[in-house]
């Protein structure tokens, strides 16, 4: 099987290229896409960098010009639900898009015509999932995911996300990656490992918690390979 694991930012992907040890790069579309072979899958791995628009150019590159069959988003998050600590791992049953209005024409927050406010993830990688943290002895959970080309720092924004869309973390890819999913029928699971709490000094914990969180979130999506 042909799967693709990606992230936003070079630190969402390194401890996955440290895992897989040696990989081919393929340069297209101005960016770079690794590929290798691990255990009995093949692997495209790349990060988008960061927003809607790169991570639905990359998502689907990884599905069209590669082939992947299952895509996997490992990465980091703001949190929302107070239950959420840094570190915490969450997986999405479902992903919006939280900047997306066009409610002067009636519609609710995140919708588009012939589109839908929530798209969900793959029920059978969720169950995998959870498999893999009882392995690990991990807690996992999972939650909406809210997305959008912010990034939040704001009590007032944070509060308002997750009043309107319930939703439990913020960031700034998954929601764009569900899209492509979902239209060209490719199963996916957005996995989270939060970095901040989305209404602290940006800056600080972002930089200060990218790392160890990112990691964190890779090295469970490399169990999730190796389970599936």
């Amino acid at each position: 099987m042909t799967i693709a694991i990606m992230g936003a930012m070079p630190e969402e992907i390194e401890p996955i290229l440290k895992r897989v040890g040696s990989y081919e790069t393929v340069v297209y579309a101005q960016n770079r896409y690794f590929t290798c072979k691990f255990g009995t899958h093949q692997l495209v791995i790349a990060y988008s960098k960061i927003g809607k628009v790169f991570s639905t150019l990359t998502a689907a590159t990884l599905i069209e010009k590669f082939g992947a069959e299952v895509l996997l988003f490992s990465g980091v998050a703001g949190g929302i639900n107070p239950e959420l600590g840094i570190g915490d791992l969450i997986v999405a049953t479902q992903l919006c898009q939280h900047d997306l209005d066009i409610t002067a024409f009636g519609h609710p927050y995140g919708y588009v015509p012939e589109g839908a406010v929530f798209i969900e993830s793959d029920r059978r990688l969720r169950e995998c999932a959870f498999d893999v943290a009882l392995e690990m002895g991990m807690t996992l959970k999972e939650g909406i995911i809210a997305t959008g080309d912010q990034f939040v720092a704001s009590p007032e924004k944070k509060a308002w996300i997750g009043k309107t869309f319930h939703a439990d973390a913020l960031e700034m890819e998954g929601a764009s990656v569900a899209v492509v999913c979902d239209a060209l029928e490719v199963p996916f699971l957005v996995l989270r490992a939060i970095s901040d709490t989305a209404d602290m000094d940006a800056g600080f914990d972002f930089e200060s918690f990218l790392e160890n969180s990112a990691k964190r979130s890779a090295d469970f999506i490399m169990n999730m390979v190796e389970t599936l």
